[in-house]
C-alpha cells in the first residue's frame, strides 16, 4: 500500500463565517458547492453530521468528523481487508475580519493497481472537481470568480466516459400520450435517467436537445412530449416524460404488415443502442449547459454577499 497526498487552497476575500455556513449545506438539496450537474452529486443519506453516509458517483465515504462552519472530514469505505482507506477534508481558516482561506486535502492508501489508476486517470479528474467546488464558494461567498477552472482535453474525455448510462423500465404508466398512440403496440421500450441537481425540468429544452432526431412532435401534455412518423410498414412513437427527477425515453411501435415485422426484427437489434445513445447525449449536453451550483446558489441569495 502506498499512500498518495493531494491538496488545494483558495483564498477568498469573505469572512470565514459566511464561507463556513456554505460548507455547511455540502451534500445537501441545494449544496451551493460541489460541482453539480457536470459531476454526480454529493449526497449523503441524512443531514450533515458524524455517520452521515453517502458519496458521488462511485467513490463512498461517510463523515468522520464535523466542526460547523470550520470542517468536515469525509472517511472513504474500507477496502477488502477492512482497513480505512483515508480521507478527504475540508477546512475554513480566518485569515482577517473579511478573507479566509480554504483548504481541501485528500490522503489515501492506495493498492498500486488503483495508485496506477490514480495517476493515469483520477488524480486529474480530482483535481478538476476540487477546483470546480472552490469556485463554486468563491462565486457564492463573493458573487463572482475571478478565474473559472478549465477543464482539459483529458477530463473532458473522462468526464464523458464516466457519464451516467440510461438503464431500462417499463413504459411509465405517466406517459399517457405514449401509451394511447396505438390500439395495440408491437413493440415497446423506455430507458431513463436521473436528472442531477440544477439540469433543466422543462420538456421544451429536452426538446431542444433531441432535434436532431428530426421528427415532428405530435402532441404534449404535462411533462410529456410525443414525437413520431408513420410510414408504409410501420407507425412509430418517441415518448419524452420529465416526471420527478427522472426523464424517461420510451418507443412504442406498430407494423402494418409483415414487411414491417420483419423490418422490426431486425431494427430492434440495435434501437436500444440508439436510444441510449440519443438520451445520454442530450442528458450530459443539458447538464454541462447548465448553471453551476456557485451560480444557482448566488441567483437565490443575491442579498447574502
Amino acid at each position: 500500500m502506498h499512500t498518495v497526498r493531494d491538496t488545494h487552497a483558495r483564498t477568498v476575500q469573505a469572512r470565514a463565517d459566511a464561507v463556513g455556513a456554505l460548507l455547511d449545506q455540502v451534500g445537501g438539496e441545494s449544496d451551493p458547492l460541489f460541482p453539480a450537474p457536470a459531476w454526480p452529486p454529493l449526497r449523503l443519506d441524512r443531514p450533515l453530521g458524524v455517520g452521515a453516509d453517502g458519496g458521488h458517483g462511485r467513490i463512498r465515504y461517510h463523515v468522520a468528523a464535523y466542526e460547523p462552519g470550520r470542517r468536515i472530514r469525509f472517511a472513504f469505505a474500507p477496502g477488502p481487508s477492512g482497513r480505512s482507506a483515508g480521507y478527504h477534508e475540508l477546512t475554513v481558516r480566518p485569515l482577517g475580519p473579511d478573507r479566509c482561506r480554504v483548504d481541501h486535502v485528500l490522503e489515501s492508501r492506495l493498492p498500486f493497481a488503483c495508485r496506477l489508476a490514480w495517476h493515469l486517470a483520477i488524480r486529474a479528474a480530482h483535481a478538476t472537481v476540487t477546483e470546480e467546488l472552490l469556485d463554486n464558494l468563491e462565486r457564492a461567498a463573493t458573487g463572482h470568480l475571478r478565474a473559472p477552472t478549465r477543464r482539459s482535453p483529458r477530463v473532458r474525455l473522462l468526464n464523458r466516459l464516466q457519464w451516467d448510462r440510461p438503464i431500462a423500465v417499463a413504459l411509465p404508466e405517466e406517459a399517457h400520450l405514449a401509451r394511447s398512440a396505438f390500439p395495440r403496440a408491437d413493440f415497446e421500450d423506455a430507458w431513463r435517467m436521473p436528472l442531477r441537481p440544477g439540469m433543466p425540468r422543462e420538456p421544451e429544452a429536452w426538446e431542444r436537445a433531441l432535434r436532431k432526431a428530426q421528427f415532428p412532435v405530435l402532441a404534449r401534455q404535462g411533462g410529456e412530449t410525443l414525437l413520431g412518423k408513420n410510414a408504409g410498414h410501420l407507425d412509430f412513437r418517441a415518448s419524452l416524460l420529465v416526471a420527478g427527477d427522472q426523464v424517461t425515453l420510451g418507443t412504442v411501435v406498430r407494423t402494418h404488415h409483415r414487411g414491417g415485422r420483419l423490418y422490426l426484427a431486425a431494427i430492434r437489434r440495435i434501437h436500444p443502442f440508439v436510444v441510449r445513445g440519443v438520451l445520454r447525449r442530450a442528458h450530459r449536453k443539458l447538464a454541462l449547459a447548465a448553471p453551476g451550483a456557485g451560480e444557482r446558489w448566488s441567483a437565490r441569495h443575491p442579498e447574502e454577499r
